[in-house]
């Protein structure tokens, strides 16, 4: 009996190390953090292996927090906010936490400024950091995204190839590197604010989509409405994308007119609304633009002021100027008189430029009282 329960207590050991042993094996402790993650892309898919044949765990949308967990290679495991754990097979979907709060700047920035033009990609296209072509992905816009143009900068543009470096430097060339034009953009919901509307506007900006009204407007009597992926639907994300990316939106008559005087148009805004003589409303304009390639040290360089006449029922040119070194933005603001407008002068140590719009006439006005100089027709 003795030998009996000894046999016995001698099993239960055992019996034990492979029970300790199964629920390892049924139970794995949860992967250690190694790092946090933000989903880059509109959406990726977690997988739960790498294998050839693997199955999807989850889908997960930009701005998903996840918890990074292991990295094989290219690929990345993560652990979700529900705790689903599973692969991203390109580690460049995520975002790493200094980059995510980069760009949660950058979009709390593009908030606080006023809209300048409107515009849709023509392609595919990648929203950065900062301007240039070293500049971290921040996300990409399918082609057609809807945006609106907050700001210009240039920055340096790659090189053809390191040939044409080395044949320059043999030859004592000091070119100089060519610059490109890059535009900060948002896109998402409600990017216009009700300062930057004009008065006229704003009162029905509470009821009406943002890509309908705005500075930018169709043209006489008309609004642009919204599509299934406007900018009001979109989830809101800001960055710098090069400029030959974005096709602008423009007005029917500010495109008309652009077109004939060989203007590029750069920003563009609806001054106020005036009768049409057919008991509609007719937008008046004030397009900035310049002329020439890319690269210029001038945001723009001439400005153009549409009215519309209503005994000739048409669009006339009431105000040009050029050979100006302007700086974006410009500042659309209504006063009980009309509309006013100012802008930084780049030349000029970033002085400012005022004018003022009394009906069809527009005249810049200085900080001092004595001056005033206007240029008309």
């Amino acid at each position: 009996m003795l030998r009996r329960i000894l046999r016995a207590r001698g099993i239960i050991p055992v019996i034990l190390i492979l029970a300790a042993v199964a629920y390892w094996w049924l139970h794995p402790r949860a992967p250690k953090t190694i790092a946090n993650g933000y989903v880059g892309e509109r959406e990726v898919t977690l997988w739960n292996t790498l294998a050839q044949v693997r199955q999807p765990v989850a889908e997960l949308h930009y701005g998903d927090r996840v918890e990074i967990t292991r990295q094989e290679g290219v690929a990345t495991q993560v652990r979700t906010g529900t705790g689903v754990i599973g692969w991203l097979l390109d580690a460049r979907q995520l975002m790493d936490s200094a980059l995510w709060d980069k760009s949660a700047a950058l979009l709390t920035q593009a908030r606080t400024m006023p809209v300048q033009a409107r515009g849709r990609t023509k392609t595919v296209s990648n929203l950065r950091v900062e301007p240039g072509r070293n500049g971290q992905r921040i996300f990409q816009l399918p082609r057609g995204t809807p945006v609106v143009v907050l700001g210009r900068r240039i920055a340096d543009a790659p090189q053809a190839n390191e040939q044409n470096s080395t044949d320059e430097k043999a030859s004592g060339g000091a070119e100089q590197p060519k610059k490109e034009d890059w535009l900060f953009v948002m896109r998402g919901d409600n990017p216009v604010s009700e300062t930057s509307l004009p008065v006229s506007e704003a009162s029905s900006a509470k009821t009406e989509s943002s890509s309908s009204a705005g500075p930018v407007s169709g043209g006489p009597g008309t609004a642009q409405s919204a599509s299934p992926d406007a900018i009001s639907n979109a989830t809101p994300i800001a960055g710098w994308v090069l400029a030959r990316f974005i096709e602008p939106d423009l007005p029917g008559p500010v495109r008309d007119y652009a077109s004939s005087a060989d203007l590029r148009v750069v920003a563009w805004f609806e001054l106020n609304r005036v009768d049409d003589g057919s008991g509609g409303q007719a937008p008046q304009y004030l397009v900035a633009g310049t002329r020439g390639g890319e690269g210029q040290t001038c945001d723009f360089t001439m400005l153009r002021v549409y009215t519309w006449g209503k005994a000739r029922k048409r669009y006339e040119t009431a105000y040009v100027e050029s050979d100006l070194c302007g700086s974006l933005p410009i500042q659309v603001s209504q006063s009980p008189s009309g509309p006013e407008f100012h802008f930084a002068e780049a030349d000029q140590g970033s002085s400012d430029r005022k004018y003022v719009m009394r009906q069809t006439v527009v005249r810049r006005v200085s900080n001092k009282p004595a001056a005033v100089s206007s240029t008309h027709r």
